[in-house]
């Protein structure tokens, strides 16, 4: 063989064996996030470049999912190692209820980046003031199969309300509270602001969001630990005063087989960080994510992240301390 091709061969078998080494030596991580649509995608792409950019020796890739249940399903097969899950959802895998009656998934908190507030929006004309009155009223709890929907009919069960409830995807809902087939539906907020959907409405529909009494808000603070009561200030859009609702928060879950280490690195990335996250999500320019995490998270702390947390001087609450 010529001296030449010798040369060239070798070359490229050193490049292979290096490319190889490095390889080996980053560890993959998967990250489960939702659908490509969402502003949530775009988050965890944020997240995703965070780790990359400074957490050495691991190499993130998201990956599009169905979300909360689909992220805990992959933590559960090991597809993926870390995931979007709702704090609400997260909790009752955790606890084995609900839709995990018997086959509960061990999930570990890392973070909570953002509330999610559930704002029940009825049209002004619907003749409804108060939650009281929604007895029969035609309602959309949520997109089917969404968090949304699951905890709506939860709340509406836990202070024995009965509305009759009108199923669809947010397009059909937003044209049928348009149109008066319906009163209204509940939407996620972003942050303390209407969504997107809700402003689509009152743009030619005046809309008022119901309020929960401060006896409801007791009866959920009670009853349902897996979410939380919440204070909406004035203006989360225009002319709609202050309002209490309930809530749940938007987590980075991880499966409890990651290595502590890493754990560790992602979440001190990830808080020293933050420039990349606001740019994704605009609302969480105002938010203090390691209050709102220690605030807001309902499954034990992974021990890494729980090592950040107490390293800057948090004391967790007792529901957070990393278990076996």
């Amino acid at each position: 063989m010529p001296l030449l091709k010798k040369t060239l061969l070798a070359t490229m078998m050193t490049a292979s064996l290096i490319a190889g080494t490095v390889a080996q030596a980053e560890e993959q991580l998967l990250i489960g996030s939702t659908s490509t649509s969402s502003s949530q995608y775009g988050y965890f792409v944020a997240v995703g470049q965070i780790i990359n950019q400074h957490v050495e020796g691991v190499r993130a890739s998201v990956v599009e999912t169905g979300a909360t249940v689909d992220n805990l399903r992959r933590i559960l097969r090991n597809q993926v190692d870390m995931g979007l899950v709702t704090t609400n959802v997260g909790y009752h895998a955790y606890a084995g209820l609900g839709e995990f009656d018997g086959r509960p998934v061990d999930n570990r908190l890392l973070w909570v980046y953002s509330l999610a507030p559930q704002n029940l929006v009825i049209r002004q004309d619907a003749g409804v003031s108060s939650m009281e009155e929604l007895d029969g009223v035609r309602l959309n709890p949520g997109i089917t199969g969404s968090a949304t929907e699951a905890t709506t009919l939860a709340v509406m069960q836990a202070l024995g309300l009965s509305p009759e409830y009108v199923r669809g995807s947010t397009t059909d809902v937003v044209a049928g509270v348009k149109d008066n087939r319906m009163a209204g539906y509940v939407k996620s907020g972003v942050g303390d602001k209407l969504d997107g959907s809700s402003m689509d409405i009152a743009t030619f529909t005046p809309i008022q969001v119901l309020s929960l009494s401060d006896a409801q808000a007791a009866i959920l603070r009670e009853q349902m630990p897996d979410i939380s009561v919440v204070d909406i200030p004035e203006g989360s859009a225009e002319g709609i005063p202050a309002y209490s609702t309930w809530s749940f928060g938007l987590a980075v879950h991880a499966s409890p087989d990651m290595d502590d280490e890493t754990a560790y690195q992602i979440v001190k990335a990830v808080m020293e960080h933050p420039e990349p996250q606001v740019s994704a999500l605009a609302n969480l320019a105002d938010v203090n994510i390691a209050e709102l995490t220690l605030k807001s998270g309902t499954v034990p702390f992974h021990p890494g992240a729980a090592r950040y947390f107490e390293e800057q001087g948090y004391t967790l609450p007792e529901h957070l301390v990393p278990t076996e």
